[in-house]
C-alpha cells in the first residue's frame, strides 16, 4: 500500500492543510483510540473515520500515514504484516498513553460523533466547502506530482482550475 517509514519528522501529520477537524495533536488521540477498539489497517482508520463523521470529512493518507508511523515510532503501536498492509495494534505504553488522557480522548471521540461541530451543533455548510476545498487539493497535488504525468497534464489541471476561479468569481 503505502510506504510511510521515512515520513517520521513530520510530526502528528495535519501539516496546517485541510479542515482542522482536529490538529494533529489531538488526531494521535483519536487515531490511537481507533486501533485500541481494534487492531486496524490504515485505510480502515481513514474509512472509519468519514464513517463515524457523517461523510463529511476523511482524513487523508498524507495525514494518517505519517501519524501512524509516529505512533509507531513512540511505542504506542506495534505492526504486524498481514499481505501487502500493515496492521496496527496497541501496545501496553499506547493503553496506557490514553488512559493517562482520558478526558482528552472522550472529548475528542465525542467531537467525532457530532460530526466536529461543536455544542451547539453549527458548523455544517461551511465545514463541507472545506472538506470539498481540501479534497479538490488533495487531487490537484496527487496529480499534478505523478512523475509519469506528462507536463500537458499540469497545464490541463491548471487551465481547469482557472476557469473554477472564474465561475466562482462570478457568483453573486
Amino acid at each position: 500500500m503505502h510506504e510511510h517509514g521515512h515520513h517520521h519528522q513530520r510530526g502528528g501529520g495535519g501539516g496546517g492543510r485541510g479542515p482542522r477537524m482536529f490538529d494533529s495533536g489531538a488526531m494521535r488521540y483519536v487515531v490511537l483510540q481507533l486501533i485500541a477498539e481494534k487492531p486496524r489497517h490504515g485505510y480502515e482508520i481513514i474509512k472509519e473515520l468519514e464513517t463515524r463523521i457523517g461523510g463529511g470529512y476523511a482524513p487523508s493518507p498524507g495525514a494518517i500515514y505519517p501519524l501512524m508511523a509516529m505512533l509507531y515510532d513512540m511505542g504506542h503501536v506495534s505492526i504486524s504484516q498481514e499481505g501487502n498492509k500493515k496492521l496496527h495494534s496497541i501496545t501496553p505504553e499506547g493503553q496506557a498513553f490514553l488512559d493517562e488522557n482520558r478526558a482528552m480522548v472522550d472529548a475528542m471521540m465525542a467531537r467525532l460523533t457530532d460530526g466536529g461541530r461543536g455544542p451547539g451543533g453549527e458548523g455544517g455548510r461551511h465545514d463541507d466547502l472545506r472538506a470539498v476545498m481540501h479534497q479538490l487539493k488533495e487531487t490537484v497535488v496527487m496529480r499534478a506530482r505523478d512523475p509519469a504525468a506528462p507536463q500537458a497534464r499540469r497545464e490541463e489541471i491548471a487551465a481547469i482550475l482557472r476557469r473554477a476561479n472564474e465561475e466562482i468569481g462570478k457568483l453573486d
